[in-house]
């Protein structure tokens, strides 16, 4: 195996179910999910000038592709061309913009960082990004255990600035209380705010004369939901939730601009943009030469490439094509969208691999964005196409010698 900019550290405890009862009173009960070990009990680092770099990139492309969202905002046609669905048009329209950086307060970039160190960032969770318990909760632990610092410290006080501005009444997830990750995100998230906010399930909401409501009849005026706001487009209640919305009964976290943020194919008007000199200055411009790959609606490549839903997640809809133009590998777990919404084609671009006690993998890295700052990387390792089969493992920053 090529030598690696990434080191892992440690071994696995030897009574993997105390580590596992521990993670679980912090808040990570899904280290184990029905007998499968999601969590890689080890640690990877990076040196510290890679994760400053990272952090910087991660600092401007957030400016670069918040600018391309304010760029494209009310531009119908171009929500065409980023699989916007038509009942969020109106939404989107006639609600003011968030300010600058904070369409999303709630995100995660996902990068692809070579053997070498080279850092292309493959997509933005601008809407619903899970992983927050890992990198906030389980990440810092683990460092802690091993005597080390992790740069995730600061998650919670973002989390905690964020909702001050935002206020929400109540946080929702699908199947609350039975689903355990999204369940568990949205109670650490609240636990982090500092504010009293209830937790209910997306499937007791309902609307009622433009008042969204919860399972017990009270009102939500305003509402975190790690709900993807494109299954607006499909779910029964979809045209009661934007009516909700557009009327100002419910303001709704993150804001409906992040669906904006969400597409993959904000990465091809950004892309296009730039090829066409317009809209960014020079520090932009070579951000996006350093760090984002060529996105197209269309695929025009020469070499390798990836194709994948513009709402697609978890990997679902996620095609591996050779330099020859071939299918080489498909993503065969995750849920997928490309039925539903058009597809986006991007060029490959190289993930490291770690070996590993559990195997060796191909590791993504996530960086979270929280109040429209870089804070919280996020592990996981997996197969070229990270999905939701992939597993955690906790990443942080090799301490100087």
């Amino acid at each position: 195996m090529t030598a690696s900019i990434f080191e892992v550290l440690g071994q696995p405890h030897s009574d993997r179910a105390a580590r596992v009862a521990q993670l679980k009173e912090i808040g990570f009960a899904w280290a184990d999910l029905e007998d499968e070990a999601y969590w890689i009990d080890q640690l990877i680092v990076m040196p510290e000038a890679l994760y400053s770099e990272l952090a910087r990139a991660s600092a401007i492309l957030w400016l670069v592709l918040d600018k391309t969202a304010r760029y494209l905002a009310g531009k119908r046609e171009l929500y065409v061309l980023l699989g916007i669905p038509e009942i969020l048009w109106d939404t989107i329209d006639q609600l003011p913009l968030p300010p600058e950086g904070r369409i999303s307060r709630y995100a995660r970039f996902d990068f692809a960082i070579s053997h070498d160190g080279t850092i292309k960032l493959l997509e933005l969770n601008a809407d619903t990004p899970t992983g927050y318990v890992e990198a906030a909760i389980a990440t810092p632990w683990l460092f802690k255990l091993a005597g080390l610092e992790s740069p995730n410290a600061g998650m919670a006080q973002l989390v905690a600035a964020a909702w001050a501005e935002e206020q929400p009444e109540a946080a929702a997830c699908v199947g609350y209380g039975a689903h355990v990750e999204d369940s568990g995100t949205i109670e650490a998230l609240v636990r982090h705010s500092g504010l009293d906010v209830r937790c209910t399930d997306c499937l007791e909401l309902w609307v009622d004369d433009g008042v969204l409501k919860d399972g017990e009849g009270a009102p939500i005026n305003r509402l975190f939901a790690l709900y993807p706001k494109e299954w607006m487009a499909v779910d029964e209640g979809g045209d009661a939730l934007a009516y909700a919305i557009e009327s100002g009964s419910l303001t709704l976290f993150n804001s409906p601009h992040s669906i904006i943020l969400q597409s993959k194919g904000l990465q091809a008007a950004a892309w296009g943009l730039y090829e066409l000199g317009l809209l960014f200055n020079e520090e932009e411009r070579e951000a996006i030469r350093l760090y984002m790959l060529p996105t197209y609606n269309k695929p025009v490549f020469e070499g390798s490439f990836v194709s994948k839903s513009m709402f697609g997640r978890e990997g679902g809809s996620v095609r591996l094509f050779d330099t020859q133009g071939q299918l080489e590998l498909a993503d065969e777990h995750g849920f997928d969208t490309s039925e539903l919404f058009p597809v986006v084609y991007q060029k490959r671009a190289e993930l490291a691999r770690i070996e590993t006690a559990a195997g060796e993998f191909h590791l993504l890295t996530g960086m979270f964005m929280l109040n429209g700052a870089p804070c919280g990387l996020l592990g996981r390792a997996g197969g070229p196409i990270t999905g939701n089969t992939s597993h955690f493992i906790a990443l942080g920053v090799k301490e100087r010698e």
